[in-house]
């Protein structure tokens, strides 16, 4: 049995790579508002919340690439002394730092598995987005496609390789982005075939793509996987989504596994949640995976 890691969490509060900033105020907000410590935790503790210097003027590409370089040093450091870190955001441009970390730690190792949880692909570069929008690239920066200022973070190479990555929930998304996954060939679960397999089979092939051949996996999940009907509190909205319930039990099925090596939450915005609906579904998905062992 391994030893038992503590579950740090490391708040991003990037805000500047989507068009409402309001995310920005998700990891202080959850952290005021102690979702995390109204479920049954035993081994949480909050670390610091990295956010991009006030008075430092910029461009949306240097602000996230400078946040990211932080982010990734943090979550490196987490794991290196034996911890899990869980990621909070912040706009989900923050997973660029995230996994760029646990990909360095790994290297040595072996590959990085990740499962993508998210009402979109996340994977538009500068030259296929009709929005310019930072929080619709990361999985692309990630498995090496986009401008050199992000998918150079932590290193050059890709930090993922298309065939230990899959996507669950998907249920908005662009031409452009579509194509560059179906060209890398990496698995998609769009919320139709969720809903005629069921999440529980759908998590089973899942966990069996992200472990296959990889040294350890995560999980990124992006609040706007869930259905706004319940959990509003997101930065883009798409109705039909996940229920918490059926996640969080899903989710659940990672305990006590050791190649379970981290997990992100992202895209909470306070200033649309309802009643602390979807600050609540945070400390739940977060409930569901502790304790560890």
């Amino acid at each position: 049995m391994p030893a038992k890691r503590t579950l740090i969490v490391i708040g991003a509060a990037s805000g500047t790579g989507a068009p409402d900033p309001g995310c920005a105020e998700g990891p202080d907000a959850l952290r005021h508002y102690k979702a995390f410590h109204d479920t049954p935790l035993q081994h949480v503790a909050w670390d610091s919340i990295l956010r991009v210097p006030r008075a430092q003027p910029d461009t949306p590409l240097h602000a996230v690439a400078s946040l990211s370089t932080r982010l990734a040093a943090e979550v490196e450091a987490v794991l290196q002394a034996g911890n899990f870190p869980l990621v909070v955001g912040g706009d989900h441009s923050c997973a660029i730092g995230t996994w760029s970390g646990v990909h360095r730690t790994l290297a040595d190792k072996g590959p990085l598995g990740l499962i993508w949880i998210d009402a979109h692909m996340d994977s538009h570069t500068f030259a296929t987005t009709p929005s310019g929008q930072i929080h619709g690239m990361p999985l692309a920066c990630l498995l090496g496609h986009g401008d050199a200022a992000l998918t150079g973070i932590d290193g050059p190479e890709a930090k993922l390789r298309p065939e230990h990555v899959c996507l669950i929930g998907v249920r908005s998304f662009e031409a452009g982005e579509a194509a560059l996954l179906h060209r890398l060939g990496v698995r998609v679960f769009k919320m139709d075939e969720v809903r005629q397999r069921g999440l529980a089979e759908v998590f089973d092939e899942a966990l069996a793509i992200v472990r296959q051949g990889t040294a350890g996996f995560g999980v990124s999940v992006d609040l706007d996987a869930l259905d706004p009907e319940e959990e509003p509190g997101v930065g883009t909205p798409v109705p039909g989504g996940l229920r918490r319930d059926e996640l969080a039990a899903a989710l659940s099925r990672l305990r006590g596994d050791p190649t379970f090596v981290a997990m992100e939450i992202a895209e909470y915005n306070p200033r649309r949640d309802r009643g602390h609906a979807t600050a609540d579904a945070a400390g739940a998905l977060v409930g569901a995976i502790t304790p560890l062992y």
